[in-house]
C-alpha cells in the first residue's frame, strides 16, 4: 500500500493541474451593478472606425458574428511587436478558413503607418488574410480605445520605437466582452490562450462551425 501511495498521489496531482491548466473565462476591465435591475454591466469594446490595409473601413460591426483577438502594435517596433506577432501567426494559423474567429492589429505609430506599409507589412509576415485586419486612424481614437483593451499605449520619446505598449492579446466575446487575454511574448502561455479561445467558442456557438 505504502509503495503505491506516491503513484496515484502523482496520479491526482497530475489530474488537478490538468485540470487548472486551461483557466476559466472571466470579464475584464471596469464592471458595475445596475441598481435598477441588479445586473453586471462589464466592460464593453466601444463603437469604432478605423481603416484596414486595404483601405476598407472596418468597424465593430465586422467582428460581431464571432469572436476576435485584439492587440497593439507598430510596424517597425524593434522590440516586442516581432515576438507578439508570431504568436498571432500561430493563432491565424490555427483558425485559418474558421469565420467564427477573426484579429485586430492597432497600430500607435499613425505617421509611420500608412494603410500601404500596413499592407507591406500583412504581406511580409504572411498575414494578409480577410481573418486578420491591420488597422490605423485618428491617433485619439486608436488611443483612447487601447484604455477600453487594458492595453498600455503611450508616446514615449526615449522608449525603443518611440512608444511604450504592452504585449497583450486579448479576447473579445460577440457582445464587445473581454474574456481572456495573455502576454504575448510567452509562447507557452499563448498555448493556454488558444485553449480559452476554444472555449469561448464553445460557449458562443456550441457545436457550430
Amino acid at each position: 500500500m505504502n509503495r503505491r501511495t506516491p503513484f496515484y498521489f502523482v496520479a491526482l496531482l497530475f489530474l488537478v493541474f490538468a485540470c487548472d491548466s486551461v483557466p476559466p473565462l472571466g470579464y475584464y476591465g471596469n464592471h458595475y451593478v445596475n441598481e435598477e435591475t441588479g445586473e453586471t454591466v462589464y466592460n464593453s469594446i466601444r463603437d469604432f472606425s478605423f481603416v484596414d490595409q486595404d483601405s476598407q473601413v472596418v468597424t465593430n460591426d465586422y467582428f460581431a458574428d464571432g469572436v476576435y483577438i485584439a492587440d497593439f502594435f507598430f510596424t517597425s517596433c524593434p522590440t516586442i511587436c516581432p515576438i507578439t506577432k508570431r504568436q498571432m501567426l500561430r493563432i491565424l494559423e490555427k483558425y485559418k478558413g474558421d469565420e467564427r474567429v477573426k484579429l485586430l492589429s492597432h497600430t500607435m505609430d499613425i505617421k509611420r503607418d500608412t494603410v500601404g506599409r500596413l499592407k507591406q507589412y500583412a504581406q511580409g509576415i504572411e498575414a494578409d488574410s480577410p481573418q486578420w485586419r491591420f488597422v490605423t486612424g485618428n491617433r485619439d481614437s486608436i488611443f483612447s480605445i487601447s484604455y477600453d483593451y487594458m492595453s498600455t499605449v503611450l508616446d514615449a520619446p526615449d522608449a525603443p520605437g518611440g512608444f511604450d505598449h504592452s504585449g497583450y492579446l486579448l479576447l473579445i466575446d460577440r457582445n464587445r466582452h473581454i474574456r481572456a487575454y495573455v502576454d504575448g511574448t510567452k509562447p507557452e502561455k499563448v498555448d493556454v490562450f488558444m485553449q480559452q479561445i476554444d472555449l469561448l467558442l464553445e460557449e458562443e456557438f456550441g457545436g457550430e462551425e
